[in-house]
């Protein structure tokens, strides 16, 4: 998923695929909620909260690997997002190594 100038300003090639994911994660935290509210076994509540985290830590390697492609290995080359283009390569790598600080947290 990285930036892509051919497709606008802004947009991602896989943008679409994000927000469906996002809609699936909700809908997963939407029914754990349902569940709290209908008492239910405390196991099986933890077995989806952790259904959700696995979700979100594998959207975030998809969002991370198209800014390592995108936005670092493509600065210059008119691919990255323009917040990126902004930055040098090596402020680019020093936020890539703080966003995975706070992803592995």
């Amino acid at each position: 998923m990285g930036y892509n100038k051919a497709e606008g300003v802004g947009e991602m090639q896989n943008k679409v695929q994000v927000q469906n994911r996002l809609k699936r994660i909700s809908g997963q935290i939407s029914g754990i909620h349902k569940m709290v509210e209908d008492d239910r076994y405390c196991v099986d509540i933890l077995t989806q909260v952790a259904a959700v985290r696995s979700a979100l830590d594998a959207m975030g390697v998809e969002l991370l690997t198209g800014h390592i492609q995108g936005c670092v290995a493509g600065h210059g080359t008119e691919t990255e997002h323009e917040c990126a283009s902004r930055m040098t390569q090596e402020e680019l790598i020093e936020e890539v190594r703080v966003s995975l600080g706070r992803f592995l947290k």
